[in-house]
């Protein structure tokens, strides 16, 4: 607890010499409703598993009802193939439950993908949705690239792909939430937003994806909580092996993230922003630290900062077995999955602030 409440307080202290000015969505309130994104089901709602028990959700007013009859106070879904009709049925449920809504969207892959994105921009819009999340990389930056030539051309075209999507947000005058996806670590995505220069596209932060890219969470909340739209809340539990180490979402409370500090560091910069649950119930990933391909795209790592790093895991693995599911029959799966969600739900509630 004594590591925790340093981390906390030397964090807060240090943003008041560093944070530039980012608008408040609604300065009228602070948002405390919890969300939760699709990727908290991902088994039920994109694996598409045969369950009479747990039935795959197949349109996004199924998960809002189900995430509804949780307790959930809003959702972040997908809005592909939307259209007018379908956006007023989804906008009617929306007001009501009462609840938020925020979009996933892919970004334009090049012009004849502008249609399309702006189509869906705008059915999205019809339901009040004001914030798209969306990723660069649907991979991970250690397994997709063999080559630092490769990465670099993907960070072009990613480049590229929100320099096409910017003129869209700001006509609709929406916002554009880029999550760190483990493909950018956290200073090199501020020197793109910078390079952006919108008041249009900032960040939806997740406060776990970049141990797997072997820097400090706190670190990186602080450092991308003033550009955030958006924001994905998970704990996040760590074990030794071979080829480095495995990184797992756990429940709330489990892990070894300072939820509470982050929360803090974050309301500090947006007090409206919307948090949202991204609970992946899944087998442990591999962060293969210690093998020569994964260092292929890090050319900014020194020894030094890798062997503290190294020693911060061992620090912090779990006294537990990290979770896992593989093993499981598929309404199992889809079991735990459910009850991950309302565990998380339960806990952010009870000690998070969260109503």
């Amino acid at each position: 607890m004594e590591r925790r409440k340093f981390l906390k307080t030397s964090s807060a202290a240090s943003l008041l010499f560093s944070l530039p000015f980012v608008p408040h969505l609604s300065p009228a309130f602070a948002e405390t409703r919890f969300g939760v994104v699709d990727a908290s089901y991902m088994i039920r709602r994109f694996r598409n598993l045969p369950s009479t028990k747990y039935p795959p959700f197949t349109n996004a007013l199924e998960m809002i009802d189900h995430c509804n009859s949780l307790g959930f106070g809003g959702m972040q879904v997908g809005v592909g193939g939307w259209d007018s009709q379908f956006s007023k049925k989804v906008r009617k449920r929306k007001e009501d439950y009462g609840v938020f809504l925020e979009a996933q969207i892919s970004l334009p892959k090049n012009e004849t993908d502008l249609a399309r994105y702006e189509s869906e921009v705008m059915a999205a819009k019809e339901t009040g949705i004001d914030i798209f999340r969306t990723a660069c990389l649907s991979g991970r930056r250690y397994e997709t690239f063999d080559t630092m030539d490769a990465f670099q051309k993907f960070k072009v075209a990613s480049i590229e792909a929100m320099q096409r999507a910017e003129p869209i947000m700001r006509k609709h005058r929406v916002k554009l939430a880029v999550e760190n996806h483990k493909d950018w670590r956290a200073d090199e995505f501020i020197e793109i937003l910078k390079l952006l220069d919108s008041e249009w596209i900032g960040v939806t932060l997740d406060t776990g994806n970049n141990i797997s890219l072997l820097e400090d969470p706190m670190h990186v909340v602080e450092k991308l909580a003033p550009y955030s739209f958006s924001v994905h809340l998970k704990d996040m539990a760590v074990a030794e092996y071979e080829d480095g180490f495995l990184l797992s979402e756990v429940n709330f409370g489990e892990g070894h993230l300072d939820i509470e500090g982050m929360i803090a560091i974050i309301k500090k910069n947006n007090p409206d922003i919307r948090f949202n649950l991204e609970m992946i119930t899944r087998d442990p990933l591999k962060i293969p630290c210690l093998t020569k391909k994964y260092w292929t795209t890090f050319d900014q790592i020194s020894a030094p900062d890798f062997a503290v790093y190294l020693n911060q895991i061992r620090n912090q693995k779990s006294e537990k077995t990290l979770p896992v599911l593989s093993d499981k029959p598929t309404d199992e799966q889809l079991r735990i999955e459910m009850e991950n969600n309302r565990t998380c739900l339960n806990y952010a509630k009870a000690n998070y602030g969260f109503k």
